[in-house]
């Protein structure tokens, strides 16, 4: 096995999902982990979000972080050796009122990894631009969307049913430029 060290995040993800899942722990990667690994590290993010897909011990979860060296403190799990730190959200997994139900699998040296789909990756960072204002989180939306296959109808819907249809528009503008 690789050492973490070495791990690029991606494969700490499926090295950590792998290790989660071998438990009984069920989680998808999301957030700027996803984008980064969708965008082909254009866009760089030093965290792993992991969100459970059903109900999470939060303990059991610390226990078997800990049995790969995890530590941890607050919110996030910190390992000596890498610079990526690790948070998991309580599920289910979600982009505004609408449940993921699209997961995406993606094999590594050191395991899978499961990461919701490009365009509920897109929805995500467009959530976050939709409703906080968030113009990095659109710039990550488009770096998904130029570098994967996403279902912009299935986006362009979502984004009516979040009462966001105008700036649906503008990222479609930006996505055509």
């Amino acid at each position: 096995m690789k050492p973490i060290s070495e791990m690029t995040q991606g494969e700490l993800a499926a090295y950590i999902d792998s290790h989660l899942r071998g438990h009984g722990i069920q989680v998808v990667l999301s957030g700027g982990a996803s984008v980064a690994i969708y965008s082909k590290h254009k866009y760089v993010s030093k965290d792993l979000d992991f969100v459970a897909r059903f109900f999470i011990d939060h303990k059991k979860v610390e226990s078997v972080m800990s049995e790969i060296s995890f530590e941890k403190r607050g919110k996030y799990y910190h390992h000596t050796q890498t610079p990526y730190f690790v948070e998991f959200i309580s599920g289910p997994p979600s982009v505004g009122k609408e449940p993921i139900k699209d997961f995406h699998e993606i094999k590594f040296e050191t395991g899978v990894v499961r990461v919701i789909s490009p365009t509920d990756s897109v929805k995500d960072r467009l959530a976050a631009f939709y409703h906080w204002g968030d113009k990095q989180s659109l710039s990550q939306a488009l770096l998904v969307a130029n570098h994967e296959s996403v279902d912009i109808k299935n986006i362009e819907s979502w984004s009516i049913k979040e009462g966001k249809k105008e700036e649906f528009e503008e990222f479609k503008r930006q996505l055509r430029n």
